[in-house]
């Protein structure tokens, strides 16, 4: 009797449960869970010339270990992503120090400053950005013209990487910023009281307060850049058009990716590519969390 009295109230609160959750997991199944599964098996076939699609197991994926392409692409945005995030996250964290001290005035407006660029979507930067970059229309063609000779050339082959990293530091900076900002807000104003009386200087302040306060955010905007950068598409996508030579169908693993699969209908071996590249950028990400994680807790 007893055991029927408490059955009940549980099967009923975990059907509740279960009721909860429902439409959260039938959007991740059909919106991200369904997705994958399908370019998983997208990834196992090859189109034939005699046979039409046909099963090839991992053939695929032993013919990207040899595809001096993706790995040309790859290595770009590893470079891309050691020589920009570095510079954007030291912006940001510079923004946010500034914005946190007391003798700054307008916060106000320098916070929204800062993080307006965005809120440009990321077409419509790139799209700026390359106005200005142009040669013979732009700022870079004017300033160009007034000095008589090609010094700024930003869509160059030996630029054009620095090109974009500018547009995604102008962009993202700001985003950044305030998550270093709001970590900032919630530090206790006892510890600021506490080294006041000690004596501390600002700068003591910053690296002994706000930077190992710090380490959590610094974290998730890491693996936040991590996954940005592994992810460059539109920037170099747009460019293309200005810079043909700069530019190639494999500058990235996404546009490599976008390339094989809406001009050359190679859908299964850019489904190997997306595959591929999510995995390596989980498993990066997954690092990189992981030691911020034991650094915070040491």
């Amino acid at each position: 009797m007893s055991t029927t009295t408490f059955a009940r109230p549980r099967r009923r609160f975990r059907l509740a449960g279960w009721q909860f959750v429902a439409p959260f997991m039938v959007v991740f199944v059909g919106a991200i869970v369904a997705p994958v599964v399908y370019a998983v098996y997208l990834s196992l076939f090859r189109d034939q010339l005699v046979g039409g699609n046909e099963f090839v197991g991992a053939a695929n994926y032993v013919t990207l270990l040899g595809d001096a392409k993706f790995w040309s692409s790859l290595g770009r945005v590893t470079l891309f992503l050691v020589i920009q995030v570095p510079v954007m996250l030291g912006l940001g964290l510079v923004a946010a120090l500034a914005l946190d001290s007391v003798r700054m005035r307008w916060i106000g407006f320098f916070r929204i400053a800062l993080f307006l660029p965005y809120a440009v979507p990321g077409v419509v930067a790139a799209l700026i950005w390359g106005f200005m970059y142009g040669s013979e229309f732009g700022l870079a063609g004017s300033v160009n013209s007034l000095l008589g000779s090609n010094v700024i050339e930003p869509l160059s082959p030996q630029w054009i990487l620095i090109a974009i990293a500018n547009i995604s530091t102008w962009q993202f900076a700001g985003y950044n910023m305030l998550i270093f900002y709001s970590a900032l807000r919630t530090i206790p104003g006892e510890l600021y009281e506490a080294a006041e009386i000690d004596g501390a200087k600002p700068l003591r302040i910053i690296g002994s307060i706000k930077i190992p306060a710090l380490r959590g955010a610094i974290v998730i905007a890491v693996v936040f850049s991590i996954i940005g950068s592994f992810q460059l598409f539109n920037e170099p996508n747009l460019l293309k058009v200005l810079a043909p030579n700069s530019i190639s169908s494999f500058f990235t693993p996404n546009l490599y990716a976008y390339t094989l699969s809406f001009a050359g209908q190679q859908y299964n071996y850019s489904a190997t590519i997306a595959i591929v590249m999510g995995l390596f950028t989980g498993v990066i990400a997954y690092i990189v969390q992981l030691r911020g994680t034991r650094s915070e807790l040491r």
